[in-house]
């Protein structure tokens, strides 16, 4: 399973999102859009969100922390 977190360190919504994933063992690779402008980019193409958190998972993506669709997503 592939799991990106698109964030910036200041965002306590993506700091709940990031503690969810480590409470639930789940790996995941963290992007701090803040100082990647491409990764920013990149994050907007994907969602069509500007605001963190972004979760994709294997290619779902997650605007803000919507646990349920984690659960979901994640088998959890």
């Amino acid at each position: 399973m592939n799991v990106i977190v698109y964030s910036t360190p200041t965002c306590p919504w993506c700091i709940r999102v990031k503690d969810f994933l480590k409470e639930n063992a789940v790996e995941f690779k963290e992007v701090d859009v803040s100082a990647d402008q491409t990764a920013a980019q990149e994050m907007v193409k994907k969602s069509g969100q500007m605001g963190v958190p972004v979760v994709e998972v294997d290619g779902n993506v997650v605007v803000g922390f919507d646990e349920m669709r984690l659960r979901q997503l994640l088998s959890i």
